[in-house]
C-alpha cells in the first residue's frame, strides 16, 4: 500500500512535519557548530602550544642545557615544564634533530623524524615556527614547534616541541554532543507539542474540518455563488472585495475582464452603502436602490467574528424581476380567489335548491334560481357593456362573488365606463390595484357593519384619467392615520401580516404616473380615488 502523507489526519501530518522540520535544523546547525568547535579548540590549543612553546625556548638555563645537549638536566626539566603549563609534552631536540627529553625516557638519544611525518627541517634551519596537527609517538597531538637560539640570537642551537593530545579536544566535543543532542531531543518534543497546540486551535478554527474538506466546501461555496441568480458581493472589514459572483458583475456592469477581488468597494462602486454598514453594523433589509443606472432591492447584512465586524455580505436583484414575480404570484392569487368565492357560493346554493327539492318547494326553487340568474346576468350585462377588457371583467366578477360569499354586497355602479384601456396599460397591475383596495373595502366593511354591509366602486375613462373610486362602510380612518395609511407596515386592522396591501397599492401606482387620495365617505366610511393617466411620461 502506497504511503501518502495526505492520508494522515491535520494533527499528525503537522507533527510529522514539524517535528521533522525540527529535527533537521537542529542536526544541521548543530553539526556546523560541532565543525567550528572542534576548528576553533584546534587553533586556540595551537595558538596555546606556541605559547608555551616560545617562552619555554627563551628560557636562559634551556638555552644553556640545549646547547651542552644536557639531557640529565633537560629530563626532568621538560617534566616539570609539562606538568606546570599543563600540556601532554615537552621535548627538546639539538641541531641534529636527536631527542634531548621525551616523556618516554627510553626514546631519548633518538631521531624526532624516526616516527613522525612531519618534516623538522623547516623550523631547524630556517627558523620557521610551526603548529600542526601530526601523529608522533605518542599518537595524534596538536602541537608547535619552534627553534631555541644561543644566548645571541642568531644560530639556531636546538628546537622544542610542545603538544596536546587530541584526546582531550575529543572529550570536550564529546561534551557539547551530548548537550547537542539533548537539544535536539527537546527541540523535537517542542516542535511535536507545539504542533499538537497548533493542531487543535487549527482545528477549532475550521469546524473540525480538514483542509481537504475545506478545498472541498470552497469549491461548492464557488460554484453555488456562481449559480444564485442574485447578484452577491462580500468586503472585508478594511472595505476591500472578497467575493463577487457573476451575476452582480453582469448586473452592474463591471469589468469582466479583471480580477476585482481586492478592490477597494469604494472605487468600483462609490455610490454603496456597505461601508455604512460595516462602520454601524446596522443590517439594512429590502432597501430599494438605484445603483449603476438600475432600480435594484438591496439587503446587507454585516459579519462577525464575536463581538468584532469582520466584514458585509450585500445580495441585491433587480427590482423589475421582482415585480414581475409579484404580479404573477398576484394575478394567481386573485384567480384562485375568484374560482374559490364561484365554488363555494354555489356549492352553498346548490345544497339550498336541493333541499327545496326534496321538500317538495319547487317554487320557491324556480324562483331561487331565477333571483341567482337574474343577478348575475345583470352583472354580466353590465361587465360586457362597460368593462370589455376581459382581465378587469374577471378580476371584478370574482370579487363580486367574493363578497357574496362574505355575505356581502359589491355594488358596481351601472353608469360606470372602462372601455377606453390603454393598450400598454399593464393590466396585471391594474387588477392588482383594484383587487387590493376592494378587499380592504369588503374586509373593512365586514368588521364594521358584519353581514349585509355594502361596498360601492365606480369607474369612468372620461377624459385623460382612469377614475376609480371603492368606498366602504367601515369605521374610516382618523386624521392622522390617513398620511401614513400608504406606508409599509402602517395599518388600522390588528394582528400580523397587514400593511402591505396599500403600500403595493401606492408603488403600483408610482409606476403607473397615478395617485390616489383618502377621503371619509357618507355613511362615515373611507373613499379611496384612484387617477391613472391614460399617456404615461415615460411612454
Amino acid at each position: 500500500m502506497k504511503f501518502s502523507i495526505r492520508s494522515l489526519k491535520l494533527k499528525k501530518r503537522m507533527v510529522l512535519i514539524l517535528g521533522l522540520i525540527a529535527l533537521l535544523q537542529t542536526s544541521i546547525i548543530g553539526l556546523f557548530a560541532l565543525h567550528n568547535l572542534n576548528r576553533s579548540l584546534d587553533e586556540q590549543i595551537g595558538q596555546q602550544a606556541l605559547h608555551v612553546a616560545k617562552t619555554i625556548a627563551a628560557m636562559s638555563e634551556v638555552i644553556d642545557a640545549v646547547q651542552r645537549k644536557d639531557s640529565a638536566m633537560l629530563q626532568p626539566l621538560s617534566m616539570h615544564l609539562a606538568q606546570k603549563a599543563q600540556t601532554r609534552f615537552v621535548v627538546f631536540g639539538d641541531q641534529d634533530s636527536i631527542r634531548l627529553s621525551h616523556p618516554n625516557p627510553a626514546m631519548i638519544g633518538l631521531s624526532l623524524v624516526d616516527d613522525d611525518d612531519d618534516d623538522i627541517s623547516p623550523t631547524l634551519k630556517q627558523g620557521i615556527e610551526r603548529v600542526s596537527k601530526a601523529k608522533g609517538s605518542l599518537g595524534w597531538s596538536m602541537r608547535a614547534r619552534v627553534p631555541v637560539y644561543d644566548h645571541n640570537g642568531k644560530d639556531i642551537i636546538g628546537v622544542i616541541s610542545v603538544g596536546y593530545l587530541l584526546d582531550t579536544v575529543e572529550a570536550t566535543i564529546a561534551g557539547y554532543r551530548i548537550t547537542l543532542i539533548l537539544v535536539i531531543i527537546g527541540a523535537f518534543a517542542f516542535s511535536v507539542l507545539t504542533a499538537l497546540w497548533f493542531a487543535d486551535h487549527f482545528k477549532k478554527a475550521t469546524f473540525g474540518l480538514e483542509p481537504e474538506q475545506i478545498g472541498r466546501l470552497f469549491d461548492e461555496q464557488k460554484a453555488t455563488l456562481q449559480s444564485v441568480r442574485e447578484g452577491i458581493i462580500a468586503i472585508n472589514s478594511e472595505g476591500q472585495i472578497t467575493t463577487i459572483n457573476q451575476t452582480a458583475i453582469k448586473t452592474l456592469g463591471l469589468p469582466t475582464d479583471t480580477d476585482l477581488t481586492g478592490q477597494p468597494i469604494e472605487e468600483l462602486l462609490p455610490d454603496s452603502a456597505m461601508l455604512e454598514v460595516l462602520a454601524s453594523g446596522e443590517p439594512q433589509f429590502d432597501n430599494e436602490v438605484w445603483l449603476k443606472g438600475k432600480n435594484l432591492i438591496v439587503n446587507r447584512l454585516p459579519l462577525h467574528q464575536g463581538d468584532t465586524i469582520t466584514g458585509v455580505v450585500s445580495s441585491f436583484r433587480r427590482k423589475d424581476e421582482l415585480d414581475q414575480v409579484s404580479k404573477k404570484l398576484t394575478r394567481i392569487q386573485q384567480y384562485a380567489d375568484s374560482l374559490r368565492s364561484q365554488a363555494h357560493e354555489y356549492s352553498n346554493k346548490l345544497h339550498t335548491i336541493a333541499g327545496l327539492i326534496q321538500i317538495n318547494a319547487k317554487e320557491e326553487a324556480l324562483a331561487l334560481i331565477g333571483q341567482e340568474t337574474q343577478d348575475h346576468q345583470e352583472l354580466i350585462h353590465l361587465l360586457v357593456a362597460s368593462v370589455p377588457d376581459p382581465i378587469l371583467a374577471g378580476c371584478l366578477l370574482g370579487k363580486y362573488n367574493r363578497a357574496r360569499e362574505l355575505s356581502l354586497r359589491l355594488n358596481i355602479d351601472p353608469e360606470s365606463q372602462m372601455a377606453d384601456l390603454p393598450e400598454n396599460l399593464p393590466r396585471d397591475q391594474l387588477v392588482s390595484i383594484l383587487g387590493n383596495l376592494i378587499d380592504n373595502a369588503l374586509e373593512a366593511t365586514r368588521s364594521h357593519r358584519g353581514a349585509g354591509g355594502e361596498v360601492k366602486l365606480s369607474m369612468t375613462d372620461l377624459g385623460n384619467d382612469l377614475i376609480f373610486e371603492i368606498e366602504d362602510q367601515g369605521a374610516g380612518i382618523s386624521g392622522d392615520r390617513q398620511q401614513r395609511i400608504f406606508e409599509k407596515g402602517v395599518t388600522s386592522k390588528t394582528g400580523s401580516g397587514h400593511g402591505i396591501g396599500l403600500y403595493l397599492v401606492r408603488k403600483l401606482l408610482d409606476d403607473l404616473d397615478g395617485t390616489i387620495t383618502l377621503e371619509p365617505a357618507d355613511n362615515s366610511g373611507s373613499r379611496f380615488i384612484v387617477y391613472i393617466p391614460k399617456v404615461q411620461s415615460h411612454d
